[in-house]
């Protein structure tokens, strides 16, 4: 299999490579990871896999398939790009470009943009016929360097941000101060593994966010909420981006009118700005989760976000499902998201 790496996003130091990872298990894809370095992560998977990566990814920058890794040291990185055949890669006729992205500072001795023009003439050099274009080349030569080390290879993809800055929730047109990020949305969706045109269960709705997101990368989307101003408004966010239903209802949590759903996702409700019914955070999950797990296949996932101090994680095993993976997310001061991905047994 090729060697593939990934420019992830440095928001947060886990999640982008969870993420990653479940996408290529939800596609089914065999991977084998060769190294995680500093937003940078490394596997041997089959190249088409890169497409549904770049389709459903929230927290993946650039995906580009490994020419060399070495030291970043000058001398050892000009010896490589002479032994690469880059000949095989850059046909002559053809425009190329060479880009470089500096990790946390990593490898200061070296100055990037002199590097990027050094690569490109050696390049011209090998090859014959091609020529340097810095818009809208034919290839681009990406290169990140990060933990001293450079990893050098062929841009395949790019995930761009904006489309989650259009998505933000000021930006729907049904606003609440609850309403999560669309790219955590995103990756929480991709941690629970569905596949398109699998049934995803959100029973704390909200605005939508987790539906819209899951929907847009073609999954069936079920929803609802104890509050009908909410049901309500995640209709109108959910028709504003186009995505259909297969269900949207007022409903409480604890006793879903839902028989199955093959994973669910879900941000309940914390009680300071979201109605919690008089019932703690902790007290819904204990109630909401036996209640959901005949409704899944074994072997599927509940992804779901909670303050950290109710320690959701023991919460899920003492109730049977297998404690996959956790992940803190700093809010704000007074909040600390824990994110977690559980498995049915």
């Amino acid at each position: 299999m090729p060697k593939l790496f990934y420019l992830l996003s440095g928001e947060h130091p886990t999640l982008p490579s969870s993420e990653l990872k479940s996408i290529l298990e939800a596609e089914d894809y065999e991977y084998r990871v060769l190294q995680e370095l500093t937003q940078v992560l490394r596997v041997e998977t089959d190249v088409n896999s890169v497409k549904p990566v770049m389709f459903r990814s929230a927290m993946t920058r650039v995906c580009a398939r490994e020419l060399f890794k070495c030291d970043a040291e000058a001398a050892d990185i000009f010896n490589r790009i002479h032994s690469t055949p880059i000949e095989q890669i850059v046909e002559k006729g053809e425009s190329f470009v060479v880009r470089i992205r500096r990790i946390r500072g990593s490898a200061p001795h070296l100055d990037r943009g002199e590097l990027e023009r050094k690569l490109g003439e050696l390049i011209l050099n090998k090859v014959k016929g091609t020529r340097v274009k810095l818009k809208n080349p034919k290839k681009t030569f990406f290169g990140v360097l990060t933990d001293n080390k450079l990893i050098f290879g062929l841009k395949m993809g790019e995930v761009l941000s904006k489309p989650f800055v259009e998505r933000r929730p000021r930006k729907r047109p049904f606003f609440h101060p609850t309403a999560m990020k669309a790219k955590l949305a995103r990756c929480m969706v991709n941690l629970a593994q569905p596949k398109a045109g699998e049934l995803v269960l959100d029973p704390f709705c909200g605005t939508a966010t987790m539906l819209i997101e899951a929907g847009l990368i073609g999954c069936r989307v079920v929803g609802f909420d104890v509050k009908r101003r909410m049901v309500e408004g995640s209709l109108r966010n959910l028709l504003h981006f186009n995505v259909r239903l297969e269900g949207l209802a007022v409903a409480d949590a604890r006793h879903l009118p839902a028989v199955r759903a093959d994973c669910i996702v879900t941000d309940p409700p914390y009680g300071r700005s979201a109605t919690t019914l008089g019932w703690s955070t902790k007290q819904i999950m204990k109630k909401f989760l036996p209640s959901v797990e005949d409704m899944l296949p074994r072997g599927r996932r509940i992804c779901t976000a909670s303050p950290k101090s109710i320690r959701v994680g023991n919460i899920g095993r003492e109730m049977g499902f297998k404690h996959v993976e956790s992940h803190l997310v700093y809010i704000h001061r007074s909040l600390t998201r824990e994110i977690v991905v559980f498995e049915r047994t």
